[in-house]
C-alpha cells in the first residue's frame, strides 16, 4: 500500500511516483477518505480492464499464458504509454507492483470463472466502458500533476483509457475498437475528461469532479452502444480512388 502524505483535502489527487521517489513510495499524495476512494477506483479500473482482456483472449481461444499477457497489456498498456510520453522515470506498475498482481490475477480469475459461467458479450462492453471511465480520469490527473496543459491532460487521459484496448485488439488479431466504424468511444473519453477539468475549475472538489467525469464517460459509452451513436464515417469507393 503506498504511503500517504499529509496535505489538504482539496489537493487530493491520484498520481504515480515522481522521478526522485523510490518504488512503492508516494504513489498517491492525497489525504483522508477521498485518497482511499481514488486508490480503490484505480485498482478497480485495473481489474476491470484486465477482465475485459481475459474475455477477449477467451474469444480467441488463447492459452493460459496468452490470457495473462492480454489481461496485463489491456490493464497496464495505456498507463505505460502515458508515463513514457510524459517522460516519467518510473512506470506506475513498476513503482507499485500491486497493479501487476491485480491485472494478472483478475485475468486468471476471469479465465477460471468462465469455465463454469460463460459471460455474455454485453459483459465485455460493460467492463470496457468502466475501465475507460476510470482510467481516463486518472490519466488526466497524472498529466495535471506533471504540469501539462488542459489539452495535453485530455490527450493523456484518452491514451490511458484507450491504449490498453488498442493493444488488446491488436494482440487478438482485431482492428482496434477505436478505429472501427463503431459507437462513440474516443468522444466519450474526451467529453468526460473535459467535464472533470471544467468541474474542478468551477470549484468542485477533485473527488466530486472525478466522479462526475467518470460517470459521464460510462453513461455516454453505454448510451452510444444502446442507441448506436456514431461519428460520420469517411468512405471512398474503389472507383473514386482509381488513377489513370
Amino acid at each position: 500500500m503506498p504511503s500517504f502524505h499529509h496535505i489538504s483535502a482539496d489537493q487530493t489527487e491520484l498520481v504515480p511516483p515522481k522521478k526522485h521517489e523510490k518504488a512503492g513510495e508516494g504513489t498517491f499524495r492525497p489525504a483522508g477518505c477521498i485518497a482511499v476512494i481514488l486508490y480503490v477506483l484505480q485498482l478497480i479500473g485495473t481489474a476491470v480492464f484486465a477482465c475485459s482482456g481475459a474475455l477477449e483472449a477467451g474469444r480467441k481461444r488463447l492459452d493460459l499464458v496468452g490470457v495473462a499477457a492480454v489481461s496485463f497489456v489491456t490493464a497496464m498498456g495505456g498507463g505505460t504509454v502515458r508515463d513514457v510520453l510524459l517522460d516519467r522515470e518510473t512506470l506506475l506498475w513498476t513503482a507499485d507492483p500491486v497493479y501487476l498482481y491485480i491485472s494478472v490475477g483478475a485475468g486468471l480469475l476471469t479465465w477460471a470463472l468462465a469455465r463454469i459461467w460463460v459471460p455474455s458479450s454485453r459483459m465485455l462492453v460493460l467492463l470496457d466502458a468502466g475501465g475507460l471511465a476510470l482510467f481516463t480520469i486518472s490519466g488526466v490527473q497524472v498529466a495535471e500533476h506533471e504540469g501539462a496543459s488542459a489539452v495535453i491532460a485530455l490527450v493523456m487521459g484518452l491514451i490511458t483509457g484507450a491504449a490498453g484496448g488498442v493493444f488488446r485488439d491488436v494482440l487478438c488479431g482485431e482492428i482496434p475498437l477505436i478505429f472501427r466504424a463503431s459507437d462513440l468511444y474516443v468522444s466519450a473519453s474526451l467529453l468526460g475528461g473535459g467535464a472533470y477539468l471544467a468541474a474542478k475549475a468551477l470549484g468542485l472538489s477533485i473527488g466530486a469532479s472525478a466522479l462526475l467525469g467518470a460517470t459521464l464517460i460510462f453513461l455516454l459509452r453505454m448510451a452510444a452502444v444502446k442507441w448506436h451513436w456514431r461519428l460520420p464515417v469517411f468512405s471512398l469507393s474503389e472507383k473514386s480512388v482509381e488513377r489513370e
